[in-house]
């Protein structure tokens, strides 16, 4: 059973993965317990649990105004933080699995390939694409670009406007341990459609809203290379 030593052990998917059964040995570690900015952290984590994987969870998402309002956090936590694992990576020969985001994607065309030119349109997009940067750079790795959220869906309202592959955290499961072996990058996501469309799978009483300008109206991406490896 190979064993992947998780960071960010103590987030919102995290606990969902926790109460999965599957054929890993997850070891989840907060930030308390791996602290990504300090490579001794690092080190003795990778020296104590001997994982064969580290699965790269930790850093900042939410709220999206934090990206503007402390870019230094950003930079540490999404891109510092990033590459330090990507460094004992490659100095003790393990594979990373980095979660990354649609929000890579310039969000003005949709139907966006992993192949596709990248160009994000938020800081947060900007502090995953650098994360992506120092990940890209290791043939040894594992991107996941998705949006995915918790179950039920957390806003009263949702974007009617706004189209993007969402998925719950419990379907992206299913799909994301199918290709752990891989190598490369992936898009991973539930079907093309709206926001609300997707909220309202579950949750009848969401309310609409409309982006004019909070998000771009096309986010959503080509799922036909990850749709070739879950059949």
């Amino acid at each position: 059973m190979k064993k992947i030593l998780v960071t960010g052990g103590d987030g919102r998917f995290a606990k969902i993965l926790k109460n999965h059964k599957n054929r890993f040995r997850f070891i989840f570690r907060n930030k308390k317990q791996l602290n990504i900015l300090s490579e001794k952290s690092i080190k003795n984590n990778i020296k104590k649990f001997k994982p064969n994987y580290i699965m790269h969870l930790a850093g900042l998402s939410r709220p999206m105004s934090i990206h503007n309002e402390n870019i230094k956090k950003s930079i540490d936590l999404n891109i510092i933080g990033t590459s330090n694992i990507v460094k004992a990576c490659i100095e003790n020969k393990l594979k990373i699995i980095h979660f990354s985001t649609s929000y890579v994607y310039p969000g003005n065309k949709g139907n966006y390939k992993e192949t596709d030119s990248l160009l994000p349109w938020n800081n947060y997009g900007w502090s995953k694409l650098g994360a992506e940067s120092a990940v890209q750079m290791y043939p040894n790795s594992l991107i996941l670009r998705t949006c995915m959220t918790e179950k039920p869906f957390v806003h009263k309202a949702a974007f009617a406007n706004v189209k993007t592959n969402f998925i719950f955290h419990d379907d992206f499961i299913k799909i994301f341990l199918k290709v752990l072996n891989k190598k490369g990058v992936f898009n991973i996501g539930g079907k093309s459609q709206t926001v609300y469309q997707f909220a309202k799978t579950k949750n009848k009483n969401i309310k609409r809203k409309f982006s004019k300008g909070e998000l771009p109206l096309k986010m959503d991406m080509n799922l036909k290379k990850i749709s070739k490896h879950i059949k």
